[in-house]
């Protein structure tokens, strides 16, 4: 017979899903909250609802103000936005032509207790304080602002590559799923699609010479039925997620997840990002944690520039997204994704098939198939590139990349000697044995120079010993035809031993790009530890990023309720607006400037240096590259060293208080 007291006692709520409530509801306290007004398309009416919500807000004695309405010349909208007060927006002139864009500023000086802001997803005008209009309202909230928002489902990131195989058109305007999730209310604004197209013939939402033209390319009705399931399922997902928690707080018996756990592997090429928006998904069905990884191998230096920014911005992608990411080396891809998949308990992994000819995968063997056969108890999920993907793969640098003519002159420099030993003393040397003097020539100029002066040294030491040592001498025929075999074979040998070589010189430098960055981080953390005071910490990270990336850099320590610059590297030249981003990143903990969504027009990126106690400075670095990219593992760097400093100055600071 089951104890009743048993069963009470499994019934009990998680106490790590209560802790994270709890602290959801203390941060909602301080924060405002966010309703977003969800659509499936343009015209469905989700400004017309929102301003009605408003004014019902209003009759509530709710200070609700307009930050940003577009009503697009529709009247109904424009008559609703009457008895609202309107927050003057701010014009800015680019290209020659005057914009207007919703004034950040000039709302949270008035602080009220509600604002509308239109069009969720759009992109900020260069030179805005934000790249996205979500990040100005993530802004808001953060200081404590309710936002109403519209948003059509197509904007979301996660949903971009079903949104373009169901219309064929790419979205360039997304937001992160995060702010779906963080949303307080989600309301869906929806309307028939016989009712939509009627208004469009109408005029009602574009003008009636573009309607045509927007039915026929975008509005038919079969992506209106689509889009419309879309953004209704994903509502449906988050109510799904609040009956979870409610259920998980309260204790409520049901279906509980049994800790899934996704990991996601990506590539340099555009299928990644449909990958990491399929792990996001998958992730959202199942309530499950999930992690982006990359296997840089020792030909990562041979993807072409554009490739290695591709696995940066993917990476960047899947951590908007709220994945766990994450940069690994390894000489096998399949085992390195293996040992860290069972290393943390990883339940499914996805990754991407490209489609190429069989004969590669039998010769250079296949990740996929590799994962399959040695996967054990984890799932594999391996989605194809198909056909339909919007770009070409990314390029990779030859496999052969041009030769100087120096190392084709070492090359034949090499074989000449090797014949005339072999000529000298070919009495003493059999012909087979002298072979082998050709074969160390190749792998002597694969070790010294390159893969295709190695190839060329294996052909030409064939003819050099054709020409010399075997009868008819000093000629190219052949009396025996069993040679054939032979220098066909050390052709091959010698190309496979050359092609081994290079591949162990790889893999050597490889190893020496990982053990300098490990050595840099060792050093920094030595240096550190024995700094007795704040000066000397920054010096010796000052030290270190000019050490290793030749940049300039500086800090910004709070004195009195102001950021003070220190230990700023000579070759920096400030102004008053470097030190005004400094402040809004210590102000909000976030990276910000060169390189980033927010303030993106700085020349230096502000690196937070985060410690329990808060947010103690800020790392400034002014990179050098004229594409203004700072690469994935750089930016890992950065980050360690902020971390490293950060763990410093607390040190020194506990010091001064005891």
């Amino acid at each position: 017979m089951t104890n009743p007291l048993d069963c009470r006692h499994d019934q009990r709520p998680d106490p790590d899903t209560l802790l994270a409530c709890v602290q959801k509801e203390e941060l909602q306290n301080t924060r405002g909250k966010l309703k977003i007004f969800l659509g499936y398309i343009a015209g469905v009416g989700k400004t017309y609802e929102m301003l009605k919500s408003a004014h019902l807000k209003k009759d509530e004695g709710i200070d609700a103000r307009i930050g940003y309405i577009e009503p697009h010349g529709r009247k109904e909208t424009e008559q609703l936005m009457e008895g609202l007060p309107i927050i003057p927006v701010r014009t800015t002139e680019y290209h020659g032509v005057k914009l207007t864009e919703m004034d950040l500023d000039a709302i949270l000086s008035a602080h009220p207790q509600l604002v509308l802001v239109d069009e969720l997803a759009h992109t900020n005008v260069p030179g805005s304080r934000h790249l996205k209009r979500y990040q100005d309202v993530e802004e808001l909230l953060a200081a404590g602002i309710d936002v109403y928002t519209t948003l059509n489902v197509q904007h979301i990131e996660s949903l971009n590559d079903v949104v373009a195989r169901i219309t064929g058109v790419i979205i360039k305007e997304k937001i992160p799923d995060r702010v779906i999730d963080e949303a307080s209310e989600i309301e869906v604004i929806d309307l028939a699609p016989p009712e939509l197209l009627q208004r469009l013939r109408e005029g009602k939402v574009y003008v009636p010479d573009m309607a045509a033209r927007a039915i026929e390319q975008f509005f038919n009705e079969g992506n209106l039925y689509a889009l419309r399931e879309l953004a209704l399922r994903r509502a449906a997902e988050r109510v799904d997620n609040q009956m979870l928690a409610y259920m998980q707080t309260r204790s409520i018996p049901g279906p509980w997840p049994v800790g899934e756990f996704l990991l996601v592997c990506i590539g340099p090429g555009p299928l990644a990002e449909r990958l990491i928006r399929t792990a996001r998904r998958q992730a959202d069905r199942i309530n499950a944690r999930w992690c982006a990884i990359y296997i840089e191998t020792p030909t990562h230096h041979r993807l072409s520039r554009e490739a290695k920014e591709q696995v940066d911005r993917s990476l960047q992608l899947a951590e908007k997204m709220g994945a766990i990411t994450t940069t690994l080396f390894g000489l096998n891809v399949a085992n390195t994704i293996l040992e860290y998949a069972r290393q943390h308990n990883v339940t499914r992994i996805i990754i991407g098939k490209t489609l190429r000819p069989r004969w590669q995968e039998f010769v250079f063997g296949s990740v996929v198939d590799q994962l399959i056969h040695n996967s054990g108890p984890i799932d594999v999920y391996v989605i194809s590139s198909g056909k339909d993907l919007p770009e070409k793969p990314a390029a990779t640098e030859p496999l052969f990349p041009a030769t100087p003519p120096r190392d084709y002159i070492d090359s034949l420099t090499l074989v000449v000697a090797v014949t005339i030993f072999g000529w000298l003393f070919h009495a003493f040397i059999s012909p087979f044995n002298q072979l082998m003097f050709y074969l160390l020539a190749e792998v002597v100029i694969a070790f010294k120079r390159s893969l295709k002066a190695a190839i060329f040294t294996a052909i030409v030491g064939v003819l050099a010993f054709d020409f010399f040592f075997v009868p008819p001498y000093l000629t190219f025929r052949l009396s025996d035809t069993q040679y054939l075999p032979t220098f066909l074979a050390m052709i091959i040998v010698g190309t496979v031993i050359s092609m081994l070589v290079t591949r162990a010189k790889r893999h050597g430098d490889a190893a020496q790009v990982r053990e300098k960055e490990t050595s840099t981080l060792y050093a920094l953390s030595q240096d550190l530890a024995v700094a007795m005071d704040a000066a000397a910490i920054m010096r010796a990270v000052s030290q270190h990023i000019r050490e290793i990336f030749q940049w300039e850099s500086v800090f910004f320590i709070p004195e009195n309720g102001l950021l003070v610059v220190q230990a700023k590297t000579p070759g920096l030249v400030m102004d008053v607006d470097d030190i005004a981003v400094a402040t809004w990143a210590f102000q909000h903990g976030t990276i910000a400037g060169y390189d980033t969504d927010t303030l993106h027009g700085s020349k230096l990126r502000y690196i937070p240096l985060r410690s329990t106690r808060g947010v103690l400075g800020i790392l400034a670095v002014q990179p050098i590259d004229p594409t203004g990219v700072i690469t994935y593992e750089q930016s890992r760097i950065l980050t360690a060293f902020a971390n490293q400093a950060a763990l410093a100055l607390e040190r020194v600071n506990l010091a001064k208080v005891v």
